[in-house]
């Protein structure tokens, strides 16, 4: 099977969202996806948006069910908004309990349910890994005009941020490898670097126009070797 048509269900990361480093705003990357997967005619159908979660995209892949089965593969990209946290209600209340957008259970529930519903479609999922976030970027970022004390009260350390994300990345791998998923990990793609953060923008979260390279480019180096296996 060759890099055909391609359907995306993903958050900000999946739709190329990076976060400009002079205007401090949020812009789509317009890049040459069929040069950087080193392919011709690769057409690509996204139905990623910003702050999308699993719930979020389970409800959209049910909308678009009858679609699923024209695709040679439909990509999967969340998780990064679902382990996110209200850190405004942080601040503000360090010494109470606060969940997750989503919490792990109901996150690896609708990513189940999400991967049923594409094969149920005739759809053939392909599950990707979360890139890293830089914790001390992502902190900075999310605590700005709010109590910064208060939230790593909460937290512990910065470096927890990190951790709680990764267990939400592992959980996709786990049930990736359990359901016989074709898994793309780009996120070692950026730990292999001794500086992955020069691939990340100054929010933490979201890769940068190298990051973006990295990706599209790990996704041509693996797609083909993950469908086949």
């Amino acid at each position: 099977m060759g890099l055909g048509d391609i359907c995306v269900f993903g958050d900000s990361i999946g739709k190329g969202v990076v976060l400009h480093p002079l205007t401090s705003r949020y812009e789509i990357l317009k890049m040459n996806i069929e040069k950087l997967l080193g392919r011709n005619k690769v057409n690509i159908k996204n139905y990623s948006m910003f702050g999308c979660t699993a719930p979020r995209a389970l409800a959209k892949v049910r909308r678009h069910a009858n679609e699923l089965t024209s695709y040679s593969s439909v990509f999967l990209e969340v998780g990064g908004n679902d382990c996110d946290f209200a850190w405004g209600e942080i601040a503000a209340n360090p010494e109470t309990d606060h969940s997750p957008n989503t919490p792990l259970g109901e996150f690896k529930s609708s990513y189940r349910q999400i991967i049923d519903e594409i094969r149920n479609s005739g759809g053939k999922p392909v599950v990707l890994t979360l890139p890293p976030l830089e914790p001390n970027r992502f902190f900075n970022w999310v605590s700005r005009g709010i109590n910064k004390d208060n939230i790593l009260s909460w937290l512990g350390d910065v470096d927890m941020i990190y951790r709680w994300q990764e267990m939400y990345n592992i959980e996709i791998m786990l049930l990736a490898t359990k359901m016989d998923v074709p898994i793309i990990d780009i996120r070692s793609a950026f730990l292999k670097h001794n500086r992955y953060q020069d691939y990340i923008c100054s929010d933490g979260i979201h890769p940068n126009r190298d990051g973006y390279n990295l990706i599209y480019k790990t996704i041509g180096e693996q797609y083909q070797y993950s469908i086949s296996v």
